[in-house]
């Protein structure tokens, strides 16, 4: 790796630790009760206080500092006024910059009791993310990535969203390669060391078709059914890789004790 792929990696390291703190400081405030608007609240004074700013907030007209897709939403829901209830589960979308370069990631919680399905739905959707992560090194091809994604999840009864995927991203929040969550093996570019981007599986309980509302943003299941989401933001190294946006408390996916 050149100089400037370290120094890239080092910059992101710095972001991605904050994107991660944000989401284990968040942990312990999601329960039953509150309401995704003092999640952002919470999400955008920790990021300020710590030294960063966050992403999403005017980003392409976007109003919030952070994404919580509750329940039947896949992505991009808007923080509002809502309440979570017991039995819920969301999604909580982080993006810091630190000098310029983007840490982002993203986590499932269980609010209070959650079904048996919601929980094995969660549990899938980490698990495909972490197979997807530890086979990468230079000489992969993108497509292996997806093929290891859709095989585990379809084995397992549950569908990959299709109209969205992981992204290049460093000093620009989302650039090329796309990341497809679903592929072929041995098909699309090949990865080489200093290259960064996110893996981010969307799994739905029934069928992977969305619709994003009339806000612009918010994608939700057609079906109406759960989805799980969660997401880290990764380098590849010379023989291997590395994740910039692991938990600093040791957090991977609920229940976080």
């Amino acid at each position: 790796m050149s100089s400037k792929d370290l120094e890239k990696f080092d910059k992101m390291k710095v972001a991605g630790k904050l994107a991660a703190k944000t989401l284990d400081f968040l942990t312990e405030n999601i329960k039953p009760g509150i309401t995704t608007n003092y999640i952002n609240k919470l999400g955008y004074e920790f990021i300020r206080d710590n030294g960063g700013y966050s992403a999403p907030l005017f980003y392409r007209g976007f109003n919030k500092s952070l994404c919580t897709s509750l329940n039947n939403v896949v992505c991009h829901g808007i923080p509002v006024d809502k309440i979570l209830n017991e039995g819920d589960i969301i999604n909580v979308d982080v993006t810091a910059i630190v000098d310029k370069h983007h840490g982002d990631t993203s986590r499932m919680f269980c609010v209070g009791k959650t079904s048996i399905k919601a929980k094995n739905l969660v549990d899938v959707t980490y698990e495909a993310m972490m197979k997807a992560i530890k086979i990468l090194k230079p000489g992969l091809k993108l497509g292996d990535i997806g093929y290891e994604i859709q095989s585990f999840v379809e084995e397992k009864g549950f569908s990959v969203v299709k109209d969205f995927c992981g992204h290049g991203i460093s000093t620009t929040f989302h650039e090329q390669p796309n990341i497809l969550h679903y592929g072929k093996k041995n098909t699309g570019t090949e990865l080489r060391p200093g290259m960064t981007f996110t893996i981010e599986p969307m799994i739905n309980e029934g069928n992977y078709e969305v619709k994003v509302l009339n806000d612009g943003w918010t994608a939700v299941t057609k079906d109406k059914s759960l989805s799980a989401q969660f997401e880290h933001t990764v380098g590849i190294t010379e023989n291997g890789y590395e994740i910039f946006t692991e938990s600093v408390k040791g957090y991977y996916k609920p229940p976080y004790l």
